[in-house]
């Protein structure tokens, strides 16, 4: 069918080109004696024009061409080809007509089973032929044919819709038994068959178990249905996508699984018809157990004392998560020394051991699913506990920077198992009491929490052993502990805070007497410069000749009455200083 639509397209196309070229050609009749003019050979004006730019070439501008050369030019014989389909046309437009196209029409949509009824409607045409109308689907599949009678413009086709009826259709109209009219076609109807979903299934092939990281496909099957859409559901809960979720068509994809992805599964596939009638199915849950992968293990181990006085290591690889079987591994160096697989998260593995000697490098691989752990590599060496015993202390301070926690710290010189005991006044601490907490901390060190109070007061001491040989015991020095001395100022402290006290005191009493000193220091020097100052000012004043502002100097200028009185009070020692004075100012005053 649809070449038989390509073929109606075609005519249609050449009809259409061969109305733009016909006009063209009737201007152009005189070129086939233009051509033999040319040419001087009629046979070659069978030859083919080429028609370029739009418009009709000048006689100039063709050139006849044989047939042969045409093929090696493929763009000329595209353009040789339009002309002569177009030639065609125009021949054969001027002797038939055409059908008016029909138009076929009907619903959007259909549900399987359904009994619907397409509608191809064409105008009656003037010369009142019978026309057949035909429906074809897009498989070339005639689905029925329909006469219309006289006065009949509309045509029925009634269809029991299946789920291979969606897609295309088209309604070709022709006229019985005249050819000299042309078939027409209709546009393109498209019909949209909704099938309901039926009977959904997850499928899966992987194993209901599986471990964190792994990854899981699964994907939801409908017996029937078309035209569906598809939801995860987790425990009940809607499955949205994420970075690790990934849901496309019918599949969910969980690219690394964790412990929240597993439970029970279920998908629901549900279709939907002119958006207000839904299908929806169910499937049936699927189960999946999610593993968690073992955590790195923690490798240790303790000393055993045998009946024959040897000795060997009890040694423990635990991981403190990861779901069973669990395969633990024991190293020494690159050596595999002995392999586990255990349905708990521990294991626990012997060999022996040499006093005070290295026997090598331990270390601890725990596998399940597709990860192995490693632990730290840990010495096999033993060490017996070896002295002295210290005890140390720390303080805890309260708001009034009284004491009110104190922490006793418990060592031995050596010892890879040592085993601590505490004493007050010789009676052992265990654990933990109403004032007291005991945290051991092997090998290192044990720790006693004192709570500072009346009940704590006494004497405490330490004891160290071997945890797997109790024959020799080690015992610290005794460290008395009461709350009224540790609270009491130290003497030292007093003595330094009093003597700083005195400096300072000290230092403000010259700092006072300094300025003292100083200040009167200033003021004597400011009375001898001021009276160093008069003395000045008197002398200048009985230098000053007061001749040089007289106008006439023969005039004798009378004495005021001060100056009488101070010259009254000149005594005899000062006169003959004075009289020589005034002989030595008359002598300047001749030479002069």
């Amino acid at each position: 069918m649809f070449l038989q639509l390509t073929q109606y397209r075609f005519i249609s196309l050449s009809r259409s080109l061969g109305r733009t070229l016909c006009p063209m050609m009737s201007t152009t009749r005189s070129l086939k004696s233009q051509c033999e003019n040319l040419r001087g050979d009629p046979d070659s004006c069978s030859s083919l024009f080429i028609y370029k730019f739009q418009r009709p070439l000048i006689p100039s501008d063709f050139t006849p061409f044989k047939a042969s050369r045409c093929v090696n030019d493929f763009d000329m014989f595209a353009s040789v080809f339009l002309v002569i389909l177009g030639l065609y046309c125009c021949t054969k437009e001027s002797s038939q007509i055409q059908l008016d196209q029909p138009r076929l029409y009907g619903p959007s949509q259909a549900l399987v089973g359904d009994i619907i009824n397409l509608e191809c409607e064409i105008p009656r045409s003037e010369n009142d032929e019978t026309i057949l109308l035909t429906l074809y689907r897009k498989d070339d599949r005639q689905l029925g044919d329909y006469t219309l009678l006289a006065g009949e413009e509309k045509g029925t086709f009634l269809q029991v819709i299946k789920a291979d009826h969606e897609g295309f259709y088209v309604c070709v109209a022709s006229a019985q038994n005249n050819t000299e009219i042309n078939e027409t076609v209709s546009e393109a109807y498209f019909l949209r068959v909704i099938a309901p979903v039926v009977s959904a299934e997850i499928v899966y092939t992987g194993p209901a178990e599986i471990y964190e990281e792994t990854k899981l496909e699964l994907h939801c099957k409908v017996a029937s249905g078309n035209h569906v859409s598809y939801d995860w559901f987790l425990n009940g809960l809607l499955v949205s996508p994420s970075p690790v979720h990934w849901i496309g068509g019918n599949r969910l994809i969980v690219t690394r699984v964790s412990s929240k992805d597993g439970g029970s599964y279920m998908c629901q596939a549900k279709n939907v018809f002119n958006e207000t009638r839904w299908f929806t199915s169910n499937s049936s849950d699927l189960a999946i157990t999610v593993k968690g992968l073992v955590s790195t293990p923690d490798i240790s181990f303790t000393v055993v004392k045998e009946d024959d006085d040897s000795y060997s290591a009890s040694i423990t690889c635990q991981s403190e998560r990861g779901d069973p079987p669990i395969s633990f591994s024991l190293y020494m160096g690159d050596e595999l020394m002995v392999r586990e697989n255990v349905s708990e998260r521990h294991a626990t593995f012997s060999l022996p051991v040499v006093l005070g000697q290295h026997s090598g490098w331990l270390q601890c691989q725990a596998r399940n699913g597709n990860q192995t752990k490693y632990s730290r590599w840990l010495p096999l060496e033993v060490v017996s506990v070896a002295g002295p015993v210290t005890v140390q202390s720390e303080y805890d301070m309260g708001n009034n920077y009284a004491v009110i926690g104190l922490r006793l710290y418990c060592k031995a010189a050596a010892g890879t198992h040592p085993r601590f005991q505490w004493y007050l006044n010789q009676r052992p601490l265990r654990e933990q009491g109403s004032f007291f907490y005991v945290v051991d901390l092997p090998p290192e060190q044990s720790v006693l929490l004192l709570a500072v109070g009346s009940r704590s007061s006494g004497k405490y001491r330490c004891e160290v052993w071997d945890s797997f040989d109790n024959s020799t015991v080690m015992s610290s020095k005794g460290l008395y502990v009461d709350k009224e001395v540790l609270n009491r100022l130290p003497t030292l402290v007093v003595a330094v805070v009093f003597s700083c006290f005195g400096i300072l005191i000290f230092l403000v009493l010259f700092c006072c007497l300094s300025g003292v000193v100083f200040r009167w220091k200033q003021s004597q020097q400011k009375s001898e410069s001021s009276f160093a100052m008069d003395e000045r000012l008197v002398v200048s004043e009985n230098e000053m000749d007061w001749t040089e502002y007289n106008e006439d100097p023969d005039v004798a200028k009378a004495p005021r009455e001060d100056e009488l009185y101070q010259e009254a009070e000149a005594s005899e020692d000062e006169w003959p200083e004075i009289q020589q004075e005034t002989l030595d100012n008359e002598a300047d005053e001749d030479s002069n």
